[in-house]
Order: C-alpha cells, then structure tokens, then sequence
C-alpha cells in the first residue's frame, strides 16, 4: 500500500510540474519558439537558423528551439505579446525596441554607429551595462546582440543627396518614434507601417518610399517597386534576441544557460554573415537595375542635430549616451 501511495504521489507531482510548466508557456517537451518577420534570404532567417542549429546540438534532449520565420508568429508587436503571455518563447527584433524601452532609441541615432567595430565598443560599455538593465525593468530579457544593418532609403520620386531632397516624401519607417522625428527633421513625410505591409503599400502608391538594410529591401523584394536607391547609411540597425523576463526565470537553469550562451556565440557568426551579404546585395542591386546614388553624408549629420538634442531631452541620461557611443568611435 505504501508503494501504491509512493507512487501516486510522484505521478501527482510530475503532473503539477507539467502543470505549472504549461501555465507559463512551455510545452511538456520544453519546445522553445522564435519568432522573426525575416522574409526567406533575410538575414535575420539566415542568423535565426544557424542560432536554431547551434544550440539545439548542445540542448541534445533538454529542449528544442524552433525557428518560426517570416511573421508567421506575427508581426513584431504581437511577438513581444506573445512571449508576454508565453505563446511563444523568443522574438529577434530591431527598431520596435525604442518603442518598448526608451533608451534604445539611441541606436536610432543617425549617423550614431560607425561601423561594426565601433558596434562591438558600444556593445561592450554601453550595451550590456547600461541597456540591458532598461530592457529588464521594462520586463525584457535580452539574451543576445545581433544585426540588422546599415539602413539606406529608397523611393520613386527623385535621388535623394541632401535632406531638402526628402521634402515632401511618403516614407515608410519601422515602428520607432525617434525614426519618425528623424526624417520629418529632414523634410520628408514619414509614417511607421509593420514590414510586411511594405511591399504592397510601394506598389500601390501609398508610400513613396522607405529605408531599411540591403537585407530586408532584397530579401522582401522592394527594389522591384522602387526606381531610386540613396546609399545613406543613416543608422545602423542591431538586433536582439528577446525574452520575457520573468517567464525565463521559470526556464530550466541548465537549459537557460545553454540558451543564452548559445545566443551570444552566434553573433560571431552573424557579423561575418552580414558583412559578406552586405557585399554581395549591393552587387545584386546593382545589376538589378535601380539607380543608386550616394547621399551626401555631411550634410545629414549636419541636419541631425535637433534629433540629438530631442533625445537628451526626452531620455534619461541620453546626451552622455550619446557623447559616450561617439567618443568609442576614435
């Protein structure tokens, strides 16, 4: 009879573990899901499977991290509901990040991040130190830094070379205040569109144009519906793998540990990738047809000033943010 009752009790608590664990999100056989809007040939597909290969080599029989591309977990606001409510597990975001946690913004900064060396010194004294802890006050967990990329705009009205070139201009912007403030500082029209949307709102005419890294305008295929291509480099993009915060708690030590690992090993591998694709796009672009021009750089730093300043204003500690990210660049 002890035995029976030995026995009963283990079987109810291997049921209130699967219980609790269900609660919040995970599956029984601790299946993780992420979910990015990198449309197939994006980078962020590219990263997201390598990642996905990685870390499942090392989870064996512990987890499963399964990729879910494309939007199919939908766009990136309802992916950060969804591990909120515990859906899904990770979203690799970018931009939509300065709307959630307002110190992020600084990455939209134009004109900010040098180059990915420069990304790496950030990363080290700015990043980890400083943002991540905003991130988790907000209730975000960020396990890993990756890249989106250098953005350039596009449109199907007229070479863009200076900011008065923009004047009057639909452009599509992400889902990020500072990238809205951005480009009516330079003149144009701006409104934010989720990604998906974008192609149909080019070929309609809803929009004029929009800005995004050689990445997303191949892989979404906006340069079909584009005439103009302006090499502006006006920021540059990262991109992070995030988490609920307080769900991840709940997540397994061992498994958490594999994961965030696993994460931030990757982003070797994602430098690599987009500094090579970055090559081969642009290329692409190129014998694709698209008028390309370069923009006259100088001149948009020297009409950025108002949006440095507005971000002090609006960010807590945001000119010394700002002051610091620019002085790593020598």
């Amino acid at each position: 009879m002890s035995n029976r009752l030995t026995t009963l009790a283990a079987l109810a608590g291997s049921v209130a573990l699967l219980g609790s664990l269900a609660s919040q999100g995970w599956a029984a056989d601790l299946e993780l899901k992420m979910g990015h809007n990198g449309k197939p040939g994006s980078l962020f597909e590219a990263c997201a499977n390598e990642f996905a290969t990685r870390v499942n080599a090392k989870l064996g029989e512990k987890a499963k991290v399964t990729v879910f591309g494309a939007g199919q977990l939908g766009k990136d606001e309802e992916m950060l509901k969804k591990i909120k409510l515990g859906t899904a597990q990770l979203a690799l975001n970018s931009s939509i990040m300065a709307s959630k946690v307002p110190a992020f913004g600084v990455f939209d900064m134009p004109y900010l991040v040098k180059d990915r060396d420069h990304m790496k010194k950030i990363e080290k004294e700015i990043f980890w130190p400083e943002l991540v802890a905003r991130a988790e006050e907000k209730g975000y967990k960020i396990l890993a830094l990756w890249e989106n990329g250098f953005r350039h705009i596009t449109n199907n009205v007229r070479p863009i070379n200076t900011p008065e070139d923009l004047e009057g201009i639909k452009l599509r912007t992400p889902s990020s205040v500072w990238r809205v403030r951005m480009f009516k500082t330079y003149g144009a029209n701006p409104s934010p569109l989720p990604f998906g949307e974008v192609f149909v709102a080019l070929k309609t005419g809803t929009f004029d144009g929009q800005e995004n890294p050689f990445a997303q305008i191949v892989s979404a295929r906006l340069h079909e519906v584009q005439k103009y291509l302006t090499l502006s480099g006006h920021v540059y993009s990262p991109a992070y793998v995030v988490a609920d915060a307080k769900k991840w708690k709940n997540v397994p030590a061992d498994v958490a540990q594999i994961v965030e690992e696993a994460a931030k090993e990757t982003q070797g591998f994602v430098y690599e990738y987009a500094a090579d694709l970055e090559q081969k796009l642009l290329q692409e672009l190129k014998d694709g047809g698209i008028e390309i021009n370069e923009a006259d750089k100088a001149a948009f730093i020297a009409a950025s000033a108002p949006v440095y300043e507005q971000f002090d204003e609006k960010v807590d500690g945001g000119k010394a943010m700002i002051e610091k990210a620019l002085s790593l660049a020598n």
